[in-house]
């Protein structure tokens, strides 16, 4: 089986995504045999939920396929499909110019919102992106200077350095290089709902398609943090999910895979909570 690529644009509140997509075609019949085969994934936490549900749906139709998955990082994911120490890395962010350099090929397989999060308890209903903006700088360092009816010491909570949501985060509210001295950093989004579950004055954010009803969304200048409204950009603060491969050195069966991700079996499961890029 060879796959060929293609550019496409997705596109959301006028901002469009280019990526590469694959597109299957066959060559010798079926291409490649029933071996054991297994696909090395590492890289953004974000994205693993995603990918652990398709590597789920795809062990029924590939069962001599097995996929492991690494939440290590948007960063690490990226470096280790750049080093070839996994074959798929995965982001949550878009990659910077060095490292478009680094002979990868990005496929976009859906897309997703990032929802800003608070304590359950929190009657906060609503932030503008410039509220978040001086939040996160430490602007704004007490619930009581929002409203809301809430008073007290704001507990400002933030994934690590080289996580694709922050990545994304800080580039969507135009915050890089001003995270408030002493805000609190996590690896990993299980961390960051645990952590606002049990802080009444804390504040986070996360993958939209990882909310729970462990913690609180806030709505972001009055639009809520919804599927929907990712689709028709009203919520703007949303990023791609992206597989990243090298393709030329790609397992027939790494491809296979990547195919059916794109297909309507795999974006189906991709529209559970998230985005699907094929309409």
């Amino acid at each position: 089986m060879k796959i060929k690529t293609f550019l496409a644009a997705v596109c959301l509140g006028g901002i469009c995504l280019s990526t590469v997509f694959a597109r299957g075609g066959s060559e010798g019949g079926s291409g490649g045999s029933d071996a054991p085969y297994t696909i090395e994934v590492a890289g953004s936490t974000s994205v693993t939920p995603l990918m652990e549900l398709l590597a789920a749906d795809y062990a029924k139709i590939r069962s001599n396929v097995k996929i492991n998955i690494n939440g290590t990082g948007s960063s690490d994911g990226i470096k280790a499909a750049a080093a070839g120490t996994s074959e798929v890395g995965m982001s949550s962010r878009e990659l910077s110019p060095a490292e478009k350099g680094s002979g990868l090929d990005e496929l976009v397989i859906a897309i997703d919102g990032i929802a800003v999060i608070v304590n359950s308890n929190n009657p906060l209903t609503n932030l503008t992106i410039p509220q978040i903006r001086d939040i996160y700088a430490g602007r704004i360092n007490d619930w009581s200077q929002i409203g809301g009816g809430k008073s007290g010491k704001i507990a400002v909570v933030s994934r690590e350095p080289g996580s694709g949501t922050r990545g994304a985060f800080e580039e969507l509210i135009e915050l890089k290089d001003q995270l408030v001295l002493g805000a609190t950093e996590f690896d990993g989004t299980g961390a960051i709902k645990a952590e606002i579950s049990r802080n009444a004055d804390a504040i986070g954010y996360i993958s939209l398609g990882s909310v729970d009803n462990s913690v609180k969304t806030v709505n972001i200048e009055g639009v809520a943090a919804t599927t929907a409204n990712v689709i028709n950009g009203s919520y703007r603060i949303s990023r791609p999910f992206i597989l990243l491969t090298k393709n030329a050195s790609s397992h027939q069966e790494t491809k296979r895979f990547l195919e059916w991700v794109l297909s309507s079996d795999g974006q189906a499961i991709v529209k559970k909570s998230w985005i699907s890029v094929k309409g």
